[in-house]
């Protein structure tokens, strides 16, 4: 019965240490999808940035929400600058990566545009005051915070 009792207990430790891999392999992807996203949200950025989307904010919510893992806010100065900025991330010259999903391109006040990982909402400035998403999501840490950016 002794020799069954240490089967079964180096057994147990084989899975331990394999359920321990498995953990550490898991953590490790999603340290990288995390960077990535990282990644994409400093391209969006970067792109924004030379369409003149002016008051950037990038909020890391990924500890928050499931939804996604940045939210990218940028204002336009109406509704053709927030158009081409929805248009330079979609197909223009800082084309970074076609969206899943885009929202309110038609009206043009508030486009969000999503990528998954990243979220991205180009707003006139109305619409950005009246919704208030930093508000909202005040106590997610912003990239510049962070030293990113």
């Amino acid at each position: 019965m002794q020799a069954g009792s240490i089967e079964s207990g180096t057994s147990g430790n084989g899975a331990a240490k394999a359920n321990d891999s498995r953990r550490r392999a898991y953590g490790e992807r999603l340290a990288r999808e995390l960077q990535e996203a990282k990644r994409l949200a400093l391209e969006i950025t970067s792109a924004l940035d030379e369409g003149k989307g002016f008051r950037m904010a990038v909020l890391d919510v990924h500890e928050m929400t499931l939804i996604a893992d940045y939210f990218v806010i940028v204002s336009g100065a109406n509704q053709r600058h927030v158009k081409s900025l929805a248009d330079r991330l979609t197909n223009g010259p800082g084309f970074v990566r076609r969206p899943n999903h885009v929202e309110g391109y038609a009206p043009g006040r508030w486009i969000l545009l999503d990528y998954g990982d990243v979220v991205v909402h180009v707003f006139q400035d109305e619409e950005r005051s009246f919704y208030g998403l930093e508000r909202l999501w005040g106590d997610a840490p912003r990239l510049e915070d962070l030293g990113v950016r």
